[in-house]
């Protein structure tokens, strides 16, 4: 649990620099355009008083000609259109003009800069005037937007990394519990055929067979474990198996090992399909892991049932329990490897259970519901 909040926390810590970073960025860039805009506005004013000279003066000397003319060249960014009081068109610069149709595309693009704000007015005395309408430059244009595409591409890349770094991760720590499985089986295997010799001995000494027998039927059981953890990581084969009889075989085996104050009980809805391609092995495994964390829930006391029924072409099982139920932050944890409540688990079987459903037998094992106080159901959804 610890390590999945210190995880959300990292999260939360990364987002919140990558948000005050794109606020910076965001902030910079806008007082930079401000300025710019400022810039071209006072260019525009000076192209405009340029132009207001060139008309009045009736005979301006050279050096105020060539001066009012090098002005106006000087302005090769912002786009500008001069009209008279009736807004029709004297003259226009840095304007893409088409070969065909210019008189329309000006009017258009007068249009839009009627729209983009007020023009300025040139005073050419007598009472006659003329109108500078502008719009931003290109450069200004594409500097309002490159904070906003700088920021798409950033987080497009954080995506992928993010995406590349997770499926990575999830290799290493697949290949970590198949080692780990592995090696538990290899440690299991001596031990475990030594104590069915052991068995062979305490019969040939008379004792109880009731008791060789049950110590027997564990040992076996500690046998399927071992071959379970053995398959871990490899595909194992499914056969056609009747589910039902799977999960009555298990539900039996963990009466005889639990509390008499759990109560089981199994519920078959029909009609249904019962054979379902299965590894009984891997299957039993994950019923036993659910019952289990149920009976712990519980705290030995309590009920659990299982309701088998078919919704459409699938075998759906539910079980429920009694128990203390989850919150919605260990719901959202409860499959993750390493995750436990308990102070001695290893957080291993609820992970494992999900990847025998999930990844061999193209099923699906969920939290259906859950709640503090009220229990907890789990569903596993199997393929006819």
């Amino acid at each position: 649990m610890q390590i999945y909040s210190k995880k959300r926390r990292w999260k939360i810590l990364l987002m919140g620099v990558a948000l005050l970073i794109s606020i910076l960025s965001l902030y910079y860039t806008n007082r930079l355009v401000s300025e710019l805009k400022l810039e071209e506005q006072n260019k525009v004013e000076l192209w405009a008083e340029a132009n207001r000279q060139l008309v009045i003066e009736s005979s301006p000397g050279e050096p105020m000609v060539a001066l009012i003319l090098e002005i106006i060249r000087n302005n090769n960014t912002v786009p500008v259109i001069l009209t008279d009081d009736s807004a029709n068109i004297i003259s226009h610069r840095n304007l893409n003009l088409p070969k065909n149709g210019q008189e329309e595309f000006l009017n258009k693009a007068l249009e839009k800069m009627m729209r983009f704000g007020k023009p300025l007015e040139v005073n050419l005395g007598d009472g006659e005037f003329q109108y500078l309408y502008y719009h931003d430059s290109t450069l200004l244009t594409r500097l309002r937007w490159f904070p906003i595409v700088q920021l798409a591409v950033v987080f497009v890349f954080m995506i992928i990394a993010y995406i590349a770094f997770s499926a990575t991760r999830k290799w290493e720590q697949d290949q970590v519990w198949v080692g780990m499985a592995r090696e538990t089986a290899h440690q299991l295997g001596t031990p475990t055929t030594s104590l069915l010799g052991w068995m062979d001995v305490l019969k040939m000494k008379e004792v109880d067979d009731n008791l060789v027998n049950e110590m027997r039927y564990d040992i076996e059981r500690l046998q399927t474990v071992t071959s379970r953890f053995s398959k871990i990581g490899s595909k194992p084969e499914l056969y056609p198996q009747d589910i039902v009889e799977v999960i009555a075989g298990m539900v039996e085996y963990l009466k005889r090992r639990s509390s008499a104050l759990v109560k089981f009980n199994m519920e078959v809805a029909e009609p249904l399909k019962p054979y379902i391609p299965l590894s009984r092995p891997l299957f039993e495994w994950v019923i036993e892991n659910i019952c289990k964390n149920a009976i712990d829930a519980m705290e030995g006391e309590g009920d659990i049932r299982i309701k088998v029924f078919q919704q459409r072409k699938s075998v759906v099982v539910d079980i429920s329990d009694s128990g203390k139920g989850m919150t919605r932050a260990v719901q959202n944890t409860v499959f993750k490897p390493g995750f436990s409540t308990k102070s001695r688990g290893w957080g291993l079987g609820l992970s494992l259970s999900k990847r025998i459903i999930e990844q061999y037998h193209k099923g699906e094992l969920t939290v259906l519901s859950s709640a503090p106080g009220k229990g907890s159901t789990f569903r596993i959804t199997l393929p006819v």
